[in-house]
């Protein structure tokens, strides 16, 4: 049987038990008032007929003479004809008189006169009032009974006068009663039927038709579910207030627990409630920067048997990987322009043997002087002697191939000072491979002939927590007039389509567009304690945008050497 049948079930259980203990209650509280009524009446109607002159004469009478009058006297007698008389007026169901031994002088059976009352006179001949209900010869009854006094005594007891009104009589008056009663009972009974199966109603839907061990298991799941997995979800219920936020949401989002805060109130960005909107389309992912992450959203319409439950609001943590699709882009790069040094390589040897074999030994020595000081892999990069770090020369040098594919040089700046090593090398590619990316799509757009990128880094060495100083410039046509400073750190911003300052894609900047480059940027130098600002807007027809990066606790140490030393790097990051 299902839960709510045995809701239902009880409670029409309780009903009918609380209707029927009160329609008996009442029953029983109404047949003891009738019945009160009733002896208080007999009462009255005793007192007034014991107190009648005419009655305590003619019984006093009687009750000095010796023996009691034959039945044929007491029934012509005026004590028989008074009885009858307040019998009849009142609608009683007896009203007897007796003597002082509890002889019949007046009874509404004439055979009974003269005999013993068959109830126990001795209280009222005693001088006391009582009310009885007990069995007579006449059958049940409520009545009293009430002493006479001789005339002019008020202690002298003559006589009694018993009344009593019918059982049956009552019985028919509390049946009269007992049909509103009922009535009211069974309105009652009605109404708590009702109300049962609204309640079982209403307890289904609330429910959903579920069953409390399902809900019990589903809430067992829910925790093991939403707190043991790594993406974030947030539960929006349709009514428009959060009901769900994972501990995986509160840390992609950095925000504490807001179940119960209003969808709409809630310190979320934009972009997650503009997936909620009616006219959203459930397919759609969004990129976003929170949290100095980059996250992947989407809402999806939650639905239980056509029941609209709300939206379920599913986060996925995109930095990790984005930054290592950066890395992984950098080492193709470096791969293919170790595909195409190769080539070169092959052809120095040829060149080599070819002076060897016709005894050209100066020139040979001296075409391999220039090759030792160039070391056998030459980057398209400008001055990267000065980039004493392998990491940032590898990355740089990578950088400058692909730039170089794009028609765009790639120098080094004459101020570019790197002593230390790069201890976060994740930070720091997110970071200068965002900005050179957007400087290179700038110089591409832009309208001068002389596309180049120029690049200045310097290190502040503090122990084994340095800062990273970054500054790129480039020859693309700046930003548009009136662009404000901050608007490009936006998320969202981009101009990829524009002749001006691209923010290409978290993920490499070949794509562009996304608007989330600069924005991750920044987010990930301000939870270093750095920053990235804009330096220069720049001019159209050239200059660019010049932007800079602080990057604290990203080196350490200081690297030996002078910019000879660059042959011993060049050679370690061959070997690589």
């Amino acid at each position: 049987m299902r839960f709510s049948t045995q809701t239902l079930l009880l409670q029409l259980g309780v009903v009918l038990l609380v209707v029927l203990l009160s329609g008996a209650v009442h029953a029983w509280l109404v047949s003891g008032r009738i019945g009160d009524e009733a002896e208080n009446q007999a009462l009255t109607l005793a007192r007034t007929v014991a107190s009648d002159p005419h009655i305590r004469s003619a019984v006093e009478a009687i009750s000095k003479d010796e023996g009691t009058p034959p039945a044929p006297v007491l029934a012509a007698g005026p004590v028989q004809a008074a009885a009858e008389a307040a019998r009849l007026g009142t609608g009683a169901f007896f009203v007897a008189i007796t003597d002082e031994t509890g002889l019949r002088l007046a009874h509404p059976d004439l055979a009974r006169l003269g005999e013993h009352v068959s109830t126990d006179p001795s209280v009222a001949l005693s001088g006391q009032e009582e009310t009885t209900r007990n069995t007579g010869t006449l059958g049940p009854s409520a009545g009293a009974k009430v002493p006479i006094y001789a005339p002019g005594s008020s202690t002298t007891v003559v006589g009694i006068v018993s009344v009593g009104y019918s059982m049956e009589t009552l019985g028919q008056s509390l049946a009269r009663d007992i049909v509103p009663i009922a009535l009211t009972a069974g309105g009652s009974l009605l109404a708590g039927v009702l109300a049962s199966f609204l309640l079982r109603r209403r307890l289904q839907r609330l429910t959903l038709g579920l069953e409390p061990e399902e809900i019990s298991m589903l809430v067992h799941d829910q925790v093991a579910v939403l707190q043991g997995v790594d993406d974030g979800v947030i539960g929006v219920s349709a009514d428009g207030r959060i009901s769900v936020f994972n501990a995986a949401a509160q840390r992609l989002l950095e925000q504490p627990d807001l179940s119960g805060t209003p969808w709409a109130d809630a310190p979320l960005p934009e972009q997650l409630r503009a997936l909620t909107r009616p006219d959203a389309a459930e397919a759609d992912a969004i990129e976003l920067v929170a949290g100095g992450s980059v996250l992947v959203a989407s809402a999806r319409k939650a639905l239980h048997r056509s029941e609209d439950l709300g939206w379920v609001v599913m986060l996925r943590d995109r930095t990790e990987l984005q930054q290592l699709t950066r890395q992984l882009d950098a080492v193709g790069t470096m791969s293919t322009a170790l595909r195409a040094q190769r080539h070169e390589f092959a052809n120095q040897l040829h060149t080599i043997a070819g002076l060897m074999s016709i005894e050209q030994h100066q020139q040979a020595r001296e075409y391999l002087a220039g090759l030792a000081a160039t070391g056998p892999l030459k980057f398209p990069v400008d001055q990267a002697e000065l980039l004493q770090d392998p990491y940032l020369q590898a990355f740089v040098g990578a950088k400058g191939v692909e730039a170089d594919e794009r028609g765009v040089t790639l120098r080094i700046g004459p101020e570019t000072l790197v002593r230390g090593q790069v201890t976060e090398p994740q930070d720091v590619t997110t970071v200068l491979g965002n900005l050179v990316d957007n400087a290179v799509n700038a110089a591409v757009a832009g309208s001068s002939p002389d596309r180049w990128v120029e690049l200045e880094v310097l290190d502040e060495p503090h122990d084994d927590a340095g800062t990273l100083h970054i500054v790129v410039a480039d020859s693309g046509d700046g930003l548009a007039a009136g662009t404000n400073a901050e608007a490009v750190f936006a998320e969202g911003f981009t101009t990829a389509a524009g002749p001006v300052l691209a923010a290409p894609a978290a993920a490499g900047g070949r794509s562009g567009g996304q608007g989330l480059g600069l924005a991750l940027a920044r987010k990930l130098a301000r939870r270093r304690g750095g920053d990235v600002r804009l330096l220069e807007p720049g001019t159209q027809g050239g200059p660019g945008a010049v932007f800079m990066a602080s990057l604290p606790r990203t080196t350490a140490g200081t690297t030996a050497g002078t910019p000879a030393g660059t042959q011993d790097l060049a050679g370690k990051d061959n070997d690589a």
